[in-house]
């Protein structure tokens, strides 16, 4: 089998310890994997290479720099990318390796769907399924979104196939690991917009929540997930909020940062990294994966 033909599975991870276990052996059937740790402390580092995978401490320079840096130690041009709060479906996995049988030759990448667990249910509506990742491409025509971005994407240079079996998401551990998310991400973000010359004005603060509210609840039928719909739907206002607020506080030169938390994405000390991110009782078959 050629070079071409083959996938290196690569991971980005920091303190995944609970997690990364179950998003490696989903990736067994992949030739090679590479995890690239930011230092994690937790036994993250033990615990990928007792499942025979290829480990570089790296220091944390970004979510999408972390991924191409992953890319780059890989042995193999093909790139099945997760992060440890993921794992492959069986549908998924024998997509992939008949792909893989075949060479890839059609497109320079392919995306999936992916299917997010929040607070111990699938969720299918409220705008997250199916939630189309590109996640498999050839990276000699691919790379990901430089900067500081919480969510980068890969862009390739040809067409992009689709997939149609599920990557599982197994999202925030608990309620509070979601809000602390959102309080690191939307640092980043209103952070990557003041860099970027954005200004926020006061109607921000009431127009971009609404919207996200609305967008989540109503029009992608949130409602229909039950209270967890209502919380997606809350959460994803509060996150438009926070962000156009610390903006806000950014543009008038009042941040509370320290100086070590400019460089970690904070206002008060929380490390973009810990938002980084399964378990076997998911469905087994492709009608249970769609009834959750």
């Amino acid at each position: 089998m050629s070079s071409s033909a083959r996938i290196s599975a690569c991971v980005i991870a920091f303190q995944e310890a609970d997690r990364i276990g179950d998003c490696l052996r989903s990736l067994a059937f992949c030739d090679e994997i590479v995890v690239v740790d930011s230092g994690s402390t937790d036994g993250t580092q033990d615990i990928a290479r007792g499942l025979g995978a290829v480990v570089v401490d790296h220091a944390w320079p970004g979510f999408g720099p972390q991924k191409d840096l992953a890319a780059q130690h890989a042995s193999h041009d093909w790139i099945l990318q997760l992060d440890a709060d993921e794992r492959v479906s069986r549908t998924l996995r024998h997509e992939i390796e008949t792909l893989r049988e075949g060479g890839f030759a059609e497109h320079a990448g392919w995306d999936m769907p992916r299917c997010t667990n929040y607070l111990g249910a699938w969720i299918v509506r409220g705008g997250w399924y199916p939630d189309r990742q590109l996640r498999l491409y050839d990276r000699r025509r691919g790379s990901w979104s430089v900067g500081r971005e919480p969510h980068p994407r890969v862009g390739v240079e040809g067409t992009v196939g689709r997939l149609s079996g599920d990557l599982f998401h197994d999202t925030y551990r608990s309620f509070g690991h979601h809000l602390a998310t959102i309080d690191s991400y939307t640092t980043i973000m209103a952070q990557d917009m003041a860099e970027r010359g954005k200004r926020a004005r006061t109607l921000d603060l009431f127009t971009h929540p609404l919207a996200r509210f609305v967008r989540f609840y109503v029009l992608k039928r949130g409602f229909l997930d039950g209270w967890r719909g209502a919380v997606i739907a809350i959460t994803a206002a509060y996150y438009a909020f926070l962000k156009y607020a610390k903006l806000m506080v950014l543009q008038e030169g009042r941040a509370t940062q320290r100086p070590q938390d400019a460089q970690t994405g904070t206002f008060e000390g929380i490390d973009d990294r810990t938002a980084v991110g399964a378990d076997e009782s998911a469905p087994r078959s492709r009608a249970a994966e769609r009834t959750r």
